[in-house]
């Protein structure tokens, strides 16, 4: 790092796969000389003293570790020795965890787990889609399913939630990508199953229980940012649309979201969701939707795309590029980039090249990356310092501010 920051004017505009920005460079200040002393010891510059612990590790970081520290990759095996392999030869920074990942038992998944951290001072962020019922990858999780809780009321919620997220940590994951923000009152809706609340008071009233009840145990993560409920179809094969104003969802689809913000949630999962009114991008993609997640919800947690794989899915030709679909994720304001479906043991490397290349030629401009990569870190540091014990809250409010 410089001793003076670089400052950048970034306006990324996200149409498919291309992104257009611009950006510029302040020239960095002389370093303060040393004054050298054969009894003190020498005290760190302040702006390395101003910086926070994951900022100071982002700030060593040569740039193609720091863009593979942003990608979250999977292949499918429960073979420890593989994941170690691809953990140790692609230095990605988290790893999701899917039905081919699972053992038959809770201790052999705590092995495999294990076996995913090659650095114990920076463990990667192991995640898993872990919300009961329909979408359930712990055989063992016999608490009650998300359409069970739709009309219980919030305790309910909240201890099934606390102990889901018991096991999950149980496991040796630290993250959980289980708590589903949308919401829809059609049973017909793909989501409807999954969702834990069929109005939006309701529904935001339990988002916010299961936050709380993961507290601790788990990071938690709200999907499918900005709301799968609106927007009909399954973003598995499609970019389901909504022609939902701004005004509106503020009204509505918004609430959930805005109650797991507030109350505490660690990652925000953006989804293949198309708000033409606001955007007729994917909100996984728009600059707009990030803007508003930051500035209206007040969301400072890590921002993660849904699989980035289900927009190649969408044979739409815009997205036929997963190399292009990451990096426009990344300068659109996610902070963590996921590849599963249709991805191999070469994918991930491959995504982390094009980090590297769209930073070096200035489409995504460094201090785009260190900001994503510096927020990932803060959640690894955190796993790192709790160990098997309570994880910090990173999203909490500092009662020092």
């Amino acid at each position: 790092m410089t001793a003076a920051r670089r400052s950048i004017l970034l306006a990324a505009v996200v149409a498919a796969a291309a992104i257009v920005c611009a950006s510029c460079a302040a020239a960095p200040s002389a370093k303060p000389s040393a004054i050298s002393s054969p009894t003190a010891t020498a005290a760190p510059t302040p702006e390395v003293a101003d910086l926070t612990p994951a900022e100071q590790v982002v700030s060593t970081m040569p740039l193609r570790e720091r863009a593979a520290s942003v990608v979250m990759g999977h292949i499918p095996t429960t073979d420890a020795v593989a994941l170690r392999s691809y953990m140790a030869s692609t230095d990605v920074g988290g790893f999701l965890l899917l039905g081919a990942n699972i053992p038959a038992d809770e201790a052999a998944l705590a092995g495999l787990t294990a076996a995913l951290t090659v650095d114990p001072a920076q463990p990667p962020l192991i995640a898993v889609d872990q919300e009961g019922g329909d979408v359930s990858r712990l055989a063992w999780d016999d608490l009650p399913s998300p359409l069970e809780l739709q009309q219980a009321d919030a305790a309910t919620v909240e201890a099934a939630y606390a102990g889901r997220g018991a096991l999950v940590r149980q496991a040796g994951i630290p993250v959980n990508f289980g708590i589903v923000a949308d919401v829809t009152a059609d049973p017909d809706s793909f989501i409807h199953r999954r969702v834990l609340g069929t109005t939006p008071d309701t529904a935001a009233a339990h988002v916010a229980a299961a936050v709380v009840g993961e507290k601790g145990s788990v990071f938690s993560t709200l999907k499918h940012f900005p709301g799968h409920g609106a927007a009909p179809g399954d973003s598995h094969s499609s970019i389901p649309s909504t022609t939902m104003t701004l005004d509106q969802w503020r009204t509505t689809d918004a609430l959930p979201f805005q109650a797991g913000v507030d109350a505490g949630a660690e990652l925000l999962m953006f989804g293949h969701l198309a708000y033409t009114a606001v955007d007729p991008a994917p909100a996984s993609l728009s600059p707009q939707w990030h803007r508003i997640a930051r500035d209206e919800l007040g969301f400072d947690g890590v921002a993660v795309t849904d699989d980035l794989g289900m927009l190649e899915g969408s044979g739409l030709p815009a997205y036929a590029d997963p190399v292009a679909n990451a990096v426009a994720a990344l300068a659109a304001g996610n902070d963590m980039v996921l590849t599963v479906v249709y991805s191999t043991p070469e994918t991930a490397p491959q995504i982390v090249d094009g980090i590297v290349t769209a930073v070096e030629s200035g489409a995504v401009p460094a201090e785009r990356l260190e900001e994503a990569a510096t927020r990932v870190m803060e959640l690894r540091l955190a796993v790192a310092e709790a160990g098997e014990g309570e994880l910090s809250c990173t999203t909490c409010a500092d009662p020092a501010e």
